[in-house]
């Protein structure tokens, strides 16, 4: 962000917070110590230059906001920001249909998500890999994860959404062999799985779009971005939560990195996982 972009977003959030407390201008003034005059100035379009640390700091402390959200520099405007890393544990998030997970994904309607998964994209599964992959993780519901998929594909068909997701060609590959942690799934369920998402890769396009990339030319772990919100890497059972402008825009390059590096196009997915159906004995 250069220093004309860092200005901006000061004025812009300085009146959204000049509006959210209701003071008038001289009230939120007085109360920052500041001259109606410099907040004038401060908030003028003419203006090309931040304020004094100092001037900044003040408004910060007298109406509790954080002066890294003040600046751009987090998305968050909690004090408590500026104290410590811009960073959350977030535990016991390895059901999906966590209120914390909903609430994320809710938020970030209208804005761009992009999502690295662990497996198969949840919207995606069908009930018997869900039912595989959940039956032997214990306080864990199966028919929960089957209305969080339903809750994933719900949010998907919403006019205003767009998802991102990325994936290996290996690990999908993997999944219609039967490798790995799929071994014990049967092929009529992983057919049953390959035709499912066949269908709703093409029906949900473009406003779900599934990127294909080479394991072996990049690497990723599970994460998503949400907008510009947050970005929560998820680690089993916790996710590593981030509201740093900073930390969210690095995980959305790297995203972008794999789109970039993508192999099979979304609008060629549904293609690609007939072919590889065809190779099933």
């Amino acid at each position: 962000m250069d220093k004309r972009d860092t200005v901006n977003v000061f004025q812009q959030r300085l009146a959204e917070l000049i509006d959210r407390t209701g003071l008038s201008r001289s009230r939120f003034a007085a109360k920052a110590g500041l001259d109606r005059s410099t907040l004038s100035q401060l908030m003028s379009g003419k203006s090309v230059r931040l304020p004094r640390a100092e001037t900044i700091a003040a408004i910060a402390a007298r109406h509790k906001v954080s002066a890294d959200w003040l600046l751009g520099l987090s998305q968050r405007d909690e004090v408590a920001v500026d104290v410590v890393a811009q960073l959350e544990i977030e535990t016991g998030l390895d059901n999906p249909v966590d209120e914390r997970l909903i609430q994320w994904h809710e938020e970030a309607t209208g804005f761009k998500i992009r999502y690295v998964p662990s497996t198969i994209p949840d919207l995606l599964k069908t009930d018997a890999v869900i039912e595989y992959e959940y039956a032997h993780r214990k306080g864990l519901s199966i028919r929960g994860q089957r209305e969080a998929t339903e809750l994933r594909l719900r949010y998907s068909r919403k006019s205003e959404t767009d998802m991102e997701a990325c994936s290996s060609i290996q690990s999908v590959k993997s999944f219609v062999y039967g490798e790995g942690i799929w071994s014990g799934l049967s092929l009529a369920a992983r057919r049953e799985q390959l035709d499912h998402m066949c269908k709703l890769t093409d029906e949900l396009y473009p406003t779900f779009r599934w990127f294909l990339y080479d394991g072996l030319e990049s690497f990723a772990v599970p994460y998503t971005v949400f907008g510009p919100l947050r970005a929560a890497i998820y680690l089993g059972r916790m996710y590593f939560v981030f509201t740093s402008t900073e930390h969210i825009r690095e995980l959305a390059n790297h995203f972008d990195t794999l789109i970039r590096q993508a192999q099979v196009q979304p609008n060629e997915v549904p293609g690609f996982l007939q072919d590889l159906a065809g190779e099933l004995s």
